[in-house]
């Protein structure tokens, strides 16, 4: 199913997560293949920003490749980064154009699901409140919930990204009650002046019908994409995904 938004729809920035392309590196050890590569390849072809996760185990970005990456390319960093005092630190150091607060669990394969922002308000303030303060863009990963927006307010964030796992995952009438949580708390989320995004599992064969939610700004994008680059090279993932989302809008 594909849902076109309207034709005055803002643009739809898309954000390349190249976190795999170190896991493949990692695995054998060395610098093949190399994350500063793949973003100067996203850079090329059309691509508005990089994302990356530093884990607190390094299991795929290292500390090193965040200076590499920043001095590649012009692209915005968007830095994935646990609540903790090690990565803010790290983070206040790099000074990324954002931070995306996201939960952090050693044993996940993947982030499994949102930051519980209204449950870790407390813990969550005075890092939110550090980054901001240095001029780092606050970004918090949840689930699209209301009560997930309203903490995201009174933390001050001024981005949210909206888990989309739930959605990719989904079939049937349950995709269509995913499809339209997301686009009602994009909707509630743009209203209250928080601009969203979203991202995680997202596919050339689900994308479109949440690039059409007109708020949405921005859509992260990482692992299907890598994956694809094995097949396809990086450049036509990339610039496969960028068409399928300028159709949807």
């Amino acid at each position: 199913m594909t849902v076109r938004g309207p034709s005055h729809a803002q643009p739809l920035r898309l954000g390349v997560n190249i976190d795999h392309v170190a896991t493949i590196r990692n695995a054998r050890g060395g610098d093949h293949p190399d994350p500063v590569r793949a973003a100067q390849i996203v850079a090329s072809v059309g691509g508005d920003g990089i994302t990356a996760h530093l884990r607190e185990d390094r299991r795929h970005i290292r500390d090193a490749d965040l200076r590499r990456i920043q001095d590649a390319t012009d692209l915005p960093l968007n830095l994935e980064m646990a609540a903790t005092e090690e990565m803010l630190a790290i983070a206040l150091r790099h000074a990324p154009h954002a931070a995306c607060i996201v939960p952090e669990k050693r044993e996940e394969r993947t982030t499994e699901g949102g930051l519980d922002a209204a449950g870790q308000h407390n813990r969550l303030a005075p890092i939110c409140a550090r980054l901001a303060d240095a001029g780092i863009r606050v970004s918090l990963f949840i689930e699209p919930e209301e009560r997930q927006i309203e903490a995201a307010m009174q933390l001050g964030a001024p981005v949210v990204e909206f888990h989309t796992g739930e959605y990719a995952h989904a079939t049937g009438d349950a995709r269509a009650v995913e499809l339209k949580r997301l686009a009602d708390m994009a909707a509630l989320a743009a209203k209250n002046g928080i601009e969203p995004h979203a991202g995680h599992g997202l596919t050339y064969d689900n994308v479109m019908p949440v690039a059409a939610i007109p708020q949405l700004a921005e859509l992260n994008i990482g692992h299907y994409l890598i994956g694809e680059a094995v097949f396809v090279g990086l450049e036509n993932a990339v610039r496969r995904m960028r068409t399928l989302m300028d159709e949807a809008r």
